[in-house]
């Protein structure tokens, strides 16, 4: 078992077409994780992901702060302690519009499946 603080992973700007939005790969594959990964996405006041789907669903809990996630379906608010299941195939932006950071940590498939966008 390893365990760590997340601050001493070092964050990174998340793929082009975000804006204000960071990753810290907290578990991977070069950990001895070779069936999934952790991402923790920070994302400053402004800030968004850009429009994208997945072939696989993935799911979102807001761990602090506020924003807005949009779908075909419309738009949703997420706040801290609230979580949301993004369907496989589905655009899925994220957007924050509050004056405060937020917080999401993301597990997701094998890294080789996932990129550093949300």
């Amino acid at each position: 078992m390893k365990t760590f603080h997340y601050g001493k992973v070092q964050s990174q700007e998340a793929n082009e077409g975000a804006s204000k939005l960071r990753v810290r790969w907290l578990i991977t594959k070069e950990m001895g994780a070779p069936n999934f990964a952790m991402r923790l996405f920070e994302m400053e006041p402004g800030g968004f992901s850009p429009l994208h789907s997945h072939d696989w669903e993935h799911e979102v809990f807001v761990l602090e702060g506020e924003g807005t996630v949009v779908s075909d379906k419309g738009e949703t608010t997420l706040k801290s302690w609230r979580r949301c299941l993004c369907s496989a195939k589905r655009v899925t932006p994220i957007q924050k519009q509050r004056k405060t950071n937020i917080q999401i940590p993301m597990p997701s498939a094998t890294q080789e499946k996932v990129s550093t966008s949300a």
